[in-house]
């Protein structure tokens, strides 16, 4: 292949005849085939092209990329598809497995008798094959069948290209409408709009505009309102009010009047959409997360009204942990394990360097003294690890506990442990609860017995959960739910400018830029790229030979992802300068994104079919979730795999978009990690990312070193800003509604 071919950019076209399939995962329909290009000879292309085989003509659009083992390849995004005509090509095609029932032999006899009329009598006549000597009449309807079946996946993946929609979206619509998915997306387009899809709503809308859908089509409008509730829940809100979501949706489609209501109406009857008056306003929430706020607020309610008995000899029972642990509890402390003792959930609140997990242990041994069985959870895999590391005993991430599971049909999430199967534990301790969003404290609390504890355990001034809600601030400010917040910050931690920068930040004391601390440190820097250097130098040289901490105990935060000092711009330039190319160490490309080997990358999504096993234990299990970071090890044919704290995960090429390098990270991913040195970027952010909570988290990650490089002025911009984005939510209305406390 021409080597200015492989230098190519941008868009390209290319057609040719599919000479042989190297690869297929017929889950999702990613394909590695051979491509015969006539005078350019034969290409590698990649790509989704479910169901493609030998024999057939090509159509591709896409780019051209190098990789480091396989030389030149074209990755498709667009396919059009053309059956194979003539009798040699028509072979090749049959005599690929494509039809089942049909090897070799038979495609010979099947060519032989019937020419190049060959597939149509398949489609359109398949008990003539009856006519061949071996063929009995059900086997030749069964061959029909299933070349009837391999022309649906066809022509959807036909119609989706003619589009321009993602092929990756053919597999998930054939598996739950089967041949009839075109027909069921001409009736209604609004059916791609589904999340799990990933087609953004715009391409979904003009899909539909352009097959004849009217502006004012309920169809059209209805799905318009659910994208702006699903739309606004991945912003944080569990409802919308009735008003803002007209007005949204409105502007969204460009639409007014009563088919907006109508609409609304129903959704509403058909139990999509739920409408309550509740907090002042006329809220609409989805479904789920409707029941998952009431859900939250009737349990939670229960357990607020539950006392229990404290043992006898509590206190002789404390003084005993304080003996075996070698501590003397602090007042805010033990009235934290006081309250374990006697009711049935409690909050733990509190800052860095106020004894929070000093307390937590305490809480823990009190509940092994009492004979509990207790499970340590917690939102991510990091915080899991650190959590299990501080008490000295195994801890899980949430998900992990409730054993996760998709639903490949739906895409829906479900947890194996629930109502009908909860957990067998006494009590559940959750650290870094402010991470929890509504949908998922609802799921662990369906999974706890009746009688089990609960302890949250938080700091309520980090950054709130990704998810809809602001669980921990609203159970906070309710003041239903039995809480202890510490407040006093302990001798050993006031030694440290970390740990005090981080409380003077969050009451709005900007930290001293001149200071001379051995663990806080600012770097000016005029712009972003000097920013950038400036931190490269930090991990690549200054920390490691001046202070001794290696590159791999860095982690560096960004508040956004794009600009000059981003986590984007970030990552290349880290990557080249801690891990760069050379022989014999094996890389990937992918979409913007090299991969390789000794890379630091991060899961983005959760994915809770993927398997991985531990080697030094054995163990295996399934799920690999957003924000795990871990190391590639290997990149090899079928893929990359990365080890997660020794659990090693095989990432096919389908799947490496799951992944991002992850040598520099956003505040919002870093959230439940702590490492040992944290250097903030902080030049050319998004005035909307310049707050108080998101310098406050950054901050709080650092165990041993903080730096910030780049602007004082935006720094003491940060410190200033305080306000913090409305979320819609009811959770501490519904509280208090249970506890007869109405707000």
């Amino acid at each position: 292949m021409p080597e200015e071919i492989a230098e190519m950019t941008g868009r390209n076209q290319v057609e040719g005849t599919v000479s042989a399939v190297l690869f297929r995962n017929e889950e999702n329909g990613y394909t590695v085939l051979k491509l015969e290009c006539g005078e350019k000879g034969e290409i590698t292309v990649v790509g989704c092209m479910p169901g493609v085989a030998p024999g057939e003509e090509l159509e591709l659009e896409g780019s051209w990329g190098r990789h480091p083992s396989y030389g030149e390849q074209f990755k498709a995004d667009m396919v059009v598809r053309r059956l194979p005509v003539g009798e040699k090509a028509i072979f090749e095609y049959l005599a690929s497995g494509v039809v089942q029932g049909v090897r070799m032999g038979l495609a010979r006899q099947i060519v032989d008798r019937f020419g190049e009329e060959a597939l149509s009598v398949i489609e359109n006549e398949p008990e003539r094959l009856a006519e061949i000597r071996g063929v009995s009449p059900k086997r030749a309807l069964a061959i029909g069948e299933s070349f009837r079946q391999k022309m649906g996946m066809r022509r959807l993946a036909d119609f989706l290209a003619e589009h321009k929609l993602p092929l990756s979206a053919a597999m998930p619509l054939y598996q739950r409408f089967g041949a009839m998915a075109v027909d069921v997306v001409q009736d209604n387009p609004y059916l791609l709009a589904d999340r799990s899809l990933e087609i953004p709503f715009a391409q979904v809308d003009a899909l539909a505009i352009e097959l004849g859908v009217a502006g004012d089509d309920p169809q059209r409008v209805e799905a318009a309102l659910v994208f702006e509730l699903d739309h606004n829940a991945d912003n944080g809100h569990v409802f919308l009010p009735e008003g803002k979501l007209l007005s949204a949706t409105a502007a969204l489609i460009g639409v007014e009047g009563d088919c907006l209501t109508q609409g609304l109406d129903a959704l509403i009857e058909r139990g999509e959409v739920v409408r309550e008056d509740i907090a002042g306003v006329t809220a609409c929430y989805p479904a789920g997360l409707y029941g998952a706020e009431c859900y939250v607020a009737m349990r939670l309610g229960e357990m607020c009204r539950t006392e229990i008995v404290p043992p006898a000899g509590l206190g002789r029972l404390i003084d005993a942990i304080q003996r075996e642990q070698g501590i003397q509890y602090a007042k805010q402390q033990r009235t934290a394990v006081e309250l374990a003792a006697s009711r049935q959930v409690m909050l733990l609140t509190g800052g860095p360097g106020t004894g929070k997990t000093t307390s937590l242990r305490g809480v823990l041994a009190l509940f092994d003294q009492l004979g509990l069985e207790t499970a340590l959870t917690a939102p991510t895999g990091r915080a899991a690890k650190r959590m299990g590391e501080t008490c000295g005993a195994e801890a899980l991430t949430i998900h992990r506990l409730l054993e996760t599971q998709l639903d490949p049909y739906t895409g829906q999430l479900a947890f194996t442990k629930n109502q009908s199967d909860p957990l067998e534990v006494d009590a559940v301790i959750v650290d870094e609860t402010s991470m929890v969003d509504i949908s998922l404290m609802a799921a662990l609390l369906a999974a706890l017995r009746g009688d089990c504890r609960l302890v949250l355990v938080g700091d309520p001034d980090q950054l709130p959960s990704v998810g809809p809600g602001n669980v921990l601030d609203h159970l906070i400010r309710s003041g239903v739910v039995p809480a202890v917040s510490l407040t006093e910050i302990f001798r050993q931690a006031r030694e440290s400018a970390i740990v005090m920068n981080a409380h003077g930040v969050n009451q709005g004391t900007v930290p001293e830029l001149k200071n001379k601390s051995k663990d806080f440190f600012y770097l000016g820097r005029r712009d972003a790229a000097r920013t950038a250097d400036t931190i490269v130098e930090l991990c690549q040289t200054r920390l490691p030979k001046n202070m001794g901490i290696p590159p791999e105990q860095i982690q560096v935060l960004s508040p956004t992802r794009k600009r000059g000092a981003g986590t984007a711009v970030l990552n290349r330039a880290l990557q080249e300068a801690l891990n760069p190319a050379a022989d014999g160490k094996g890389e990937r490309a992918f979409g913007p994104y090299i991969f390789r080997q000794g890379d630091r990358v991060m899961q983005i999504k959760n994915n809770y079919d993927l398997p991985w096993e531990d080697p030094s234990t054995g163990d295996r299990d399934l799920g690999v979730f957003n924000g795990d970071v871990g190391v590639i090890q290997e990149v090899n044919p079928g893929g990359i795999t990365v080890s997660f704290d020794g659990r090693l995960v095989e990432y096919p090429p389908e799947l490496l978009g799951e992944l991002e390098p992850a040598y520099a990270v956003t505040v919002h991913k870093a959230q439940g990690s702590e490492y040992r040195a944290v250097i903030l970027a902080l030049s050319d952010v998004p005035p909307s990312l310049l707050a108080r909570g998101v310098l406050y988290t950054a901050i709080t990650r650092a165990r041993e070193l903080f730096i910030l490089v780049g602007s004082g002025e935006l720094l003491a911009q940060m410190v200033a800003n305080d306000r913090q984005t409305r979320r819609y939510s009811a959770l501490r209305t519904r509280l208090l509604r249970e506890t007869g406390q109405e707000a």
